[in-house]
């Protein structure tokens, strides 16, 4: 059975992005899902001085590992200021440390969501011109527009948006096999 990982980038014990992230990967058939927190990988924020006087942190490499470990990626970024979150941005900048190709040609779901209307798209342009360079293998994408008018305890409730992510999820399921 195929493993995918499931993660939102973002540190919020609440965090949307993480929600969407967890309801994509479970509407994915016959696979096993690892539901990853970014709260559970604590590292300094980057610096090469840190860098050079500590070497990596393990959570850094952990968390790699269990990229390299996984047969595809199910990723919903979240949106600060139109960029990656802190807490994403530094988990990918140390990761980039030990391998400049860290997302390992993995199938990846790319998503992003937001409570405005434009639903992270300015962070999902960024991730998909991006992560190519570094790996990334980004099979599909999606993007929740309005996350709290558009998403409940039972799913999406747009069906023009839910039919959406179904499709991105069965070209996700084919790049598996």
């Amino acid at each position: 059975m195929k493993t995918i990982i499931a993660f939102g980038g973002s540190n919020s014990k609440t965090s949307i992005n993480k929600q969407l992230a967890m309801y994509a990967a479970s509407m994915v058939d016959d696979v096993h899902v690892k539901i990853l927190d970014l709260n559970d990988f604590k590292l300094p924020l980057y610096g090469i001085d840190l860098e050079n006087e500590q070497g990596i942190p393990d959570n850094a490499n952990e968390f790699l590992n269990l990229i390299k470990a996984a047969d595809g990626i199910v990723l919903s970024l979240a949106e600060h200021n139109g960029a990656y979150s802190t807490a994403f941005k530094n988990i990918f900048d140390w990761m980039s440390r030990i391998d400049g190709k860290l997302w390992s040609e993995k199938p990846m779901l790319l998503m992003a969501t937001s409570p405005g209307g434009r639903g992270g798209a300015s962070v999902l342009e960024i991730a998909k011109n991006r992560f190519p360079y570094m790996g990334g293998n980004i099979v599909a994408d999606f993007s929740l527009p309005s996350f709290n008018k558009n998403f409940s305890k039972t799913g999406i409730e747009d069906d023009a948006l839910e039919s959406e992510l179904k499709e991105a999820i069965k070209t996700f399921k084919n790049a598996l096999n």
